[in-house]
């Protein structure tokens, strides 16, 4: 019973990654999660009470699996350069992902103060491990540097979603451009 409880919520977990991914928040409703599933609307409340829930719960599985894959692309890097590199070159590599679609359109939507607070504490880990090679480059200020560093990445993200028709990889390489010519000073 208690598997198939689990295989019912991750159904609804990736169907909401579906319509966050597709229309942004406001695709993300029980009605339409229901359809998804095939799960009658009662039951969906039954695994969430709320919107916000579904999205706590979205940060909270996958912002640990893409920090994860950033931290182990940091780890191959040896030099502080090479680290940011990996750092900025990773994030941008997740951008299609349907995973970072979701969390794109969650981050940019209303949320209650504890979905917000996760979001906030997952980016910090994120914000932690560009931190030490930005400091092993003897920024004087590595953590005002690395928000402002993680702000060229989201701005490169920003611009990616938007499908402007520019090519990925070139606001990927001029990312990382400004990123070292940035950390370099």
């Amino acid at each position: 019973m208690a598997e198939h409880r689990s295989m019912q919520r991750g159904a609804l977990l990736d169907a909401a990654r579906s319509l966050l991914s597709e229309g942004g928040t406001e695709a993300l409703t029980f009605p339409a999660l229901a359809e998804r599933t095939g799960l009658a609307r009662s039951s969906v409340y039954e695994y969430f009470r709320s919107r916000a829930a579904v999205v706590e719960e979205l940060c909270a599985v996958d912002f640990p699996v893409w920090a994860a894959e950033i931290e182990a692309a940091m780890s191959e890097a040896e030099a502080p350069e090479a680290k940011i590199e990996a750092y900025v070159r990773s994030q941008l590599g997740l951008v299609g992902d349907k995973r970072h679609r979701a969390v794109v359109a969650i981050s940019a939507s209303e949320l209650d103060a504890g979905a917000r607070e996760k979001i906030r504490a997952a980016h910090g880990s994120l914000i932690a491990m560009i931190v030490e090679a930005l400091a092993a480059l003897g920024q004087a200020e590595p953590r005002l540097s690395a928000m402002l560093l993680q702000g060229v990445v989201d701005a490169a993200v920003r611009r990616i979603e938007a499908g402007t028709g520019e090519d990925p990889v070139v606001v990927t390489d001029a990312a990382v451009a400004m990123a070292l010519r940035g950390v370099g000073g």
